[in-house]
């Protein structure tokens, strides 16, 4: 089964509303009970924790009222870099649930949002993500533009997002989530809630002001973020609570607009909105 990545368009750590856009980066998740033993295998970072994946599966068949057996196996393949902003976690929770949902019950299975809601709960037990993280989930799964009271787990905004080219730019550096001093984003929560009226009329506009606000935030350098505006891009800033940049141009300007960006000491992945 399979689930996507976002980008974020309001972080929701201030103010509790969040807004992401979905990419088409994919997580791949594939669930066979039986043998013996619970294993998870995550194809793309052998050295990544499996306690996330464990506790979707388990909660998944806590969902389902089923007893979970003592011998499964899971395997795990993303396409998102983890630990960037980049919604690796609630791709894979999305993708994960899904998957489990599927082998115990293909006559009743999870609805979208439900799916997401359940992956927002995993996400929290695994102490994944500070806010559960509804808007991130909802971009990865649902596609397009998202708004989202992640508060009360309520989709507020959902439409479809224009067709455009997505570059991803991100050092080597990973941001965990219990690192990150909350207290700092709540002081700009203000800030924060005026880029949500902005968001309802220009995302572009709003992903880029979000981006300067978690830069700074975050003692992130954005350079490049300011960079690729002045060379037109539609949209450039941090994506989460960093360090990947996402920097959104025209559809299949991305390739020609990262040559001529000159991204020196940034990994990069050209992708599109989904």
């Amino acid at each position: 089964m399979m689930s996507y990545g976002a980008v974020t368009v309001i972080n929701a750590i201030p103010c509790g509303i969040g807004a992401a856009v979905g990419i088409d980066l994919r997580t791949k998740a594939e669930f066979n009970a039986g043998g013996s033993g619970r294993r998870v295998n995550i194809i793309n970072d052998a050295n990544e924790s499996t306690e996330m994946a464990r506790i979707c599966v388990k909660n998944t068949f806590l969902h389902f009222r089923t007893e979970e057996p003592d011998g499964w196996e899971l395997s795990v393949d993303s396409q998102i870099p983890i630990s960037k902003g980049l919604k690796s976690s609630s791709s894979a929770c999305n993708a994960v649930i899904s998957s489990v949902a599927d082998a115990i019950s293909r006559d009743h299975t999870l609805d979208a949002l439900d799916i997401i809601r359940l992956g927002v709960r995993c996400a929290v037990e695994a102490d994944v993500t500070l806010t559960g993280a509804f808007d991130d989930a909802c971009g990865c799964h649902l596609g397009g533009f998202v708004m989202t009271d992640n508060e009360h787990n309520a989709l507020m905004i959902r439409k479809k997002a224009e067709e455009n080219d997505v570059i991803l730019l991100f050092t080597d550096e990973k941001i965990r989530k219990p690192s990150i001093d909350k207290e700092k984003f709540y002081a700009v929560s203000g800030a924060s809630r005026e880029l949500v009226r902005i968001a309802e009329k220009d995302w572009y506009d709003a992903l880029t002001k979000n981006g300067e606000l978690v830069a700074g935030v975050m003692n992130i350098d954005d350079r490049i973020a300011k960079k690729a505006i002045k060379m037109g891009a539609l949209a450039a800033g941090v994506s989460g609570t960093g360090p990947a940049i996402s920097v959104i141009v025209g559809k299949g300007d991305g390739a020609s607009f990262l040559r001529d960006l000159e991204a020196a000491g940034y990994s990069a992945i050209v992708t599109r909105t989904r």
